[in-house]
């Protein structure tokens, strides 16, 4: 059966000589494994097009049997050329693309978080807000869709001491705002101190860590909890 979606590209990798494996996350179906045969070839537009962060329109033949779909046709569906101008916003949109797919499983479809996801990056690509807010939006999104919304009026959990959310200047106000998950309400918080960014970093990574085991083995977590609180 032949589907069309659109899709964020989450990694690639070489496979034999001229192909690319893929995971992407599509809007209609979660997370796709695709095999892009002939991506590495010379006159091919394939290997530019399955990179990390590429927001593509694709038609791939599924089978259920199959580990790795078979992709038909790709085209580009949209571009952000800033996130890669600066260090701190293109580390976090690719530390958002590793837990997105560590965290989602494959043809487990969550619509509204792609939505999310495409909102996340293309503001990214704006530059207009700190990418810091926008990387903690997208963690309590990961948590909210995938049945561990946040409670942080009680915010102890079996096995866990959390940080306490109250114990910042404003850390309480702020991840109230970011759990309503209207983007558009990022604009109205104003500068964010030291204190408040070191607790709701460590507030969200704690939970992220509690629910998902898969992310304790992304390799650039101290560099990721340093830009953080920058």
């Amino acid at each position: 059966m032949y589907i069309h979606t659109e899709a964020i590209v989450l990694k690639s990798f070489s496979y034999k000589e001229t192909s690319l494996i893929a995971y992407c996350f599509s809007k209609d179906n979660g997370k796709i494994p695709l095999i892009v045969k002939g991506a590495k070839s010379k006159r091919s537009p394939k290997y530019a097009q399955f990179q990390p962060l590429s927001y593509i329109d694709i038609v791939y033949n599924s089978k259920p049997t199959r580990e790795l779909q078979v992709l038909s046709k790709v085209n580009f569906k949209e571009s952000w050329p800033r996130i890669t101008e600066d260090l701190k916003t293109i580390t976090l949109a690719m530390v958002i693309l590793e837990l997105t797919e560590k965290i989602i499983s494959i043809e487990d479809p969550f619509p509204k978080l792609f939505e999310t996801l495409t909102e996340v990056l293309r503001l990214m690509n704006k530059r207009e807000l700190d990418p810091s807010l926008l990387f903690w939006f997208y963690e309590c999104a990961l948590l909210n869709h995938s049945g561990f919304r946040p409670r942080i009026h009680g915010h102890d959990l079996p096995g866990i001491s959390l940080p306490n959310p109250k114990d910042g200047e404003n850390s309480f106000d702020i991840l109230s705002v970011l759990l309503q998950e209207n983007i558009c309400d990022l604009n109205n918080l104003g500068a964010i101190s030291f204190k408040d960014k070191k607790l709701i970093s460590k507030y969200l990574w704690t939970l992220l860590r509690y629910h998902f085991d898969s992310i304790s083995r992304i390799k650039s977590i101290s560099t990721i909890k340093k830009i953080l609180r920058d």
